[in-house]
């Protein structure tokens, strides 16, 4: 193949500028060029081949869906990806077809954009190479050719995995090598899932693996955290809503099982859902149609659910705050994933980590340490693979070329996983100004506790009394550690 080359087309600079720089330094064998409307875009695939079309949907001149329909029609090996915004779901995602390899949500996360161009690369070379291996092949016989279309699979498989953003879940343990074995398993099965592991573990990675292996991969990828919205809001998030529902809506809304489409609907947290919720979203599993709010009649519904849980869900069925018949209809099949802590691939993440961290922030670190290997496999990880790619980036700011124990000091290697929740205790050496935002940060979580034990988990009702919003109590729970779980059993 020769030299792989993107356009990337959008009418903001500033957006164009991150997009090509991050191509450029993160992946110094692609050719990048860049336009700021369609028109511009059309001049440059005349003039130059291109293998891959980044565009946004909003574009002077014309759009970006417009431009699509050119592209296709003019050069039909091209792949697409497309960047939109969420409100821009309803109006363009039923027009992205075709060679549309992988829808991209802004704001635009630079590790995800990079694993969807690597993916999309790969995808058209091995197009490439099959049209070839085709023409090969048809003067042999009929058992060759099966042959080959079967190899063709596996291939195909392979490659959504690696170029991918998921490729960091494809470990050397045991425990890793299942899960990827029972995503290809799964994907293509029309069983509803549930993904169960703790907070940072790559529930909603294994989603997104399982909805670019199945053959939904063209449709939407449409995720909603359901503890991230309060549950007055909820339902209109789900299903929808019509102009004059509730007071408010002015205008008629798509919930995000009409969004997705034929496409998967990832639902996270999804044990925070009110028991009524829970009754509602029964039904629309049952019955295959959801009503919108305010609404007459059924629509039907398309959309593979994937559901993900931070704790186990049959413990909160077994104390009343799950409902039984909605998680047997969930756990058609259940994927759980280790946590870090289980896993013996601590140090191969931290090294796949550290090299993604050296390209992306110009850190000169190389290698990490034995003596600081040994710290990372004496810690409890209770955030998990997430927590370890933030440690790594942390310590690679003021390591020099080599990662050692002192660039950790840090990390609490002797906590429990409940106790590196908490807040570490003041050294003596620390400065006021350390001390006070130690002091600080006990008592907010102490606070929060308080009133989440006094609102017996309801999430409203304590983010009301502490006089701040939702969405930040939310924020703040997920930085200390507290689960409303803690405070429901004790109802």
């Amino acid at each position: 193949m020769s030299q792989a080359s993107v356009l990337i087309v959008d009418k903001d600079p500033e957006l164009l500028r991150r997009l090509r720089e991050t191509v450029r330094s993160r992946m110094p064998n692609v050719k990048v060029d860049t336009a700021r409307s369609g028109a511009e875009a059309v001049q440059r695939f005349t003039a130059n081949a291109y293998h891959v079309l980044v565009t946004d949907v909003r574009m002077r001149g014309p759009d970006g869906l417009s431009l699509l329909a050119e592209v296709r029609t003019r050069w039909p090996d091209i792949h697409a990806v497309v960047i939109m915004g969420h409100d821009e779901y309803e109006s363009a995602i039923h027009s992205l077809t075709g060679e549309t390899l992988d829808f991209i949500q802004k704001p635009v996360d630079p590790n995800y954009f990079v694993a969807s161009l690597r993916w999309a690369i790969q995808i058209g070379e091995f197009r490439r190479r099959t049209k070839e291996s085709q023409a090969a092949l048809e003067p042999r016989t009929v058992e060759a050719r099966q042959c080959f279309e079967v190899r063709e699979r596996e291939l195909h498989v392979t490659a959504r995995i690696i170029y991918s953003p998921l490729k960091w879940l494809l470990g050397r343990t045991p425990q890793m090598q299942e899960v990827v074995r029972q995503i290809i398993r799964v994907a293509d099965c029309p069983f509803t899932i549930l993904v169960q592991g703790e907070t940072g573990t790559g529930k909603e990675l294994v989603a997104h693996a399982i909805h670019r292996l199945s053959s939904r991969f063209r449709e939407p990828f449409v995720a909603i955290d359901c503890g991230a919205i309060p549950d007055t809001l909820i339902e209109s998030e789900l299903f929808g809503h019509e102009k004059g529902a509730f007071t408010g809506a002015d205008q008629r809304k798509e919930g995000r099982f009409q969004i997705a489409g034929r496409g998967s609907l990832f639902l996270d947290e999804i044990a925070n859902l009110s028991l009524s919720t829970q009754s509602k979203l029964l039904r629309v599993l049952q019955e295959r149609e959801v009503h919108m709010l305010g609404g007459n009649l059924p629509m039907g519904v398309n959309a593979r659910m994937i559901a993900a849980s931070n704790v186990a869900l049959q413990q909160y069925v077994q104390i009343g705050h799950f409902r039984p018949d909605l998680y047997y209809r969930l756990a058609e099949f259940t994927i759980n994933l280790p946590p870090l802590r289980e896993r013996d691939d601590v140090l191969d993440l931290a090294n796949a980590f550290l090299a993604e961290a050296r390209t992306e922030l110009g850190c000169s670190a190389q290698q990490i340490s034995e003596a600081a290997a040994g710290v990372l496999l004496h810690y409890s990880w209770p955030g998990n693979a997430r927590e370890l790619r933030n440690v790594i980036r942390r310590a690679v700011i003021f390591a020099s070329d080599v990662i050692g124990p002192s660039d950790l000091s840090f990390l609490d290697v002797d906590a429990s996983p409940a106790c590196s929740q908490r807040s570490q205790p003041v050294l003596l050496g620390s400065s006021l100004k350390e001390i006070a935002k130690a002091a600080a940060a006990d008592a907010e979580r102490e606070a929060i506790r308080q009133r989440l034990r006094a609102a017996r988990g309801n999430r409203s009702k304590a983010a009301r009394e502490l006089q701040v919003d939702y969405k930040t109590l939310y924020l703040k729970m997920k930085q200390y550690g507290i689960y409303t779980s803690e405070f429901k059993k004790s109802v």
